[in-house]
């Protein structure tokens, strides 16, 4: 799954969902109710338009939005090649 971080998105992540994320121990809320850690992977999806970038293989991209960066691209192209072995048939 997608992990948040940064106080933007725990924000906009509450704002989404009508919820203060932001003080206190609700932050870790998102870490240890699962949940919500599936919600915000799939909230952080969607909101970056990530299912258009993924329909394209667009892993380059992908990795980009998520990290902000290509750490573990290596990684993230082998197990695309690997799923898509299982999946695309």
């Amino acid at each position: 799954m997608i992990q948040l971080t940064g106080r933007a998105n725990y924000t906009k992540y509450g704002t989404a969902r009508h919820r203060d994320f932001t003080t206190g121990d609700n932050a870790r809320m998102i870490a240890t109710d699962p949940t919500l850690a599936v919600d915000v992977a799939c909230w952080f999806w969607t909101a970056h338009g990530l299912n258009t970038l993924a329909d394209q293989d667009d892993v380059v991209r992908v990795t980009r939005v998520i990290n902000g960066g290509l750490n573990g691209l290596t990684d993230r192209q082998s197990k695309l090649v690997r799923a898509k072995f299982f999946l695309v048939r």
